[in-house]
């Protein structure tokens, strides 16, 4: 939604300040030069991009819409899930979670839990290293740095499509040159018309100067730094994950642990710890 009202905001702005000091629309239509712009501009990102940063980067413009994956309630309820799963642990130790860490699906706890279960990638997080526990693993600085890692490589291919999208942003202005050269090419073609169609002609390639840097920087680069805005909010759900789990290998309480992952949360999606100590009154 902010961003349908962003853009509605700077096109807005745009449109009617040209309007008002006495511009005609009917010049700014120049079908020419946004195919050379556009059409040069995607292409050169299709060139430069392998298949995963194009597919993230259609699936990325699909959340300018929704906004990030992870709201409060769903941090909430992650907590739930982290506190039932040490609790277990806790009480009958971690062997206990094996059932649960080798059919997820299947597992009791998880299905308490509708919105993480639904999320694969969180589940096969946890997972994945509930499962290390399981084996034996014992030393947190290890588990940690390997979560590091791990977490790193998302962040690098989330941030591989924000960068190209940021990419083809930049490249906009420079292609609008393009087409307003090939508009002075065409003009110079024309010099002998009298000076209402070079005029016409001239502001005809001007028009590409003006699109390239409109669509760069007030369409093209404000949505590359949302893409890329919404994927670093995403991985702060992982960031909790890792947190937690890392309590729990350093032996403190399930309540503890809990915490230690409340405090990673942004502020605006962190519950209050009597908002937490409530929802685990009612896990009891």
């Amino acid at each position: 939604m902010l961003f349908i009202v962003g853009f509605l905001v700077v096109m807005g702005s745009v449109l009617f300040g040209f309007w008002e000091s006495g511009g005609k629309f009917s010049v700014l239509w120049k079908p020419a030069e946004f195919l050379i712009i556009f059409g040069a501009g995607i292409g050169a990102y299709v060139i430069s991009s392998p298949s995963e940063v194009l597919k993230g980067s259609l699936s990325g413009l699909g959340t300018l819409l929704k906004g990030p994956k992870h709201k409060k309630g769903d941090y909430m309820e992650l907590l739930g899930v982290l506190y039932s799963v040490f609790k277990l642990a806790k009480s009958k130790g971690d062997l206990a979670l094996e059932s649960h860490v080798e059919q997820p699906d299947d597992s009791t706890i998880f299905q308490k839990f509708p919105t993480f279960h639904g999320n694969h990638h969180a589940v096969e997080f946890l997972c994945d290293y509930l499962r290390l526990l399981t084996l034996g693993t014992s030393n947190s600085h290890e588990v940690e740095s390997m979560m590091e890692l791990e977490l790193d490589v998302h962040h690098d291919e989330h941030h591989a499509v924000s960068g190209g999208l940021q990419n083809m942003a930049d490249s906009f202005p420079a292609l609008g040159i393009v087409a307003a050269v090939l508009g002075v090419i065409i003009t110079m073609g024309s010099i002998t018309e009298p000076p209402e169609v070079l005029g016409e002609l001239i502001g005809g390639a001007l028009v590409g100067t003006f699109a390239g840097i409109l669509v760069s920087y007030g369409i093209a680069a404000p949505i590359a730094a949302s893409v890329g805005a919404v994927h670093a909010a995403d991985g702060h759900y992982m960031v909790c994950i890792k947190a937690a789990i890392i309590a729990h290998m350093q032996g403190y309480a399930p309540q503890v642990s809990v915490e230690f992952a409340r405090k990673t949360m942004a502020s605006n999606m962190r519950p209050t710890f009597a908002e937490v100590e409530e929802m685990i009154g009612g896990l009891e």
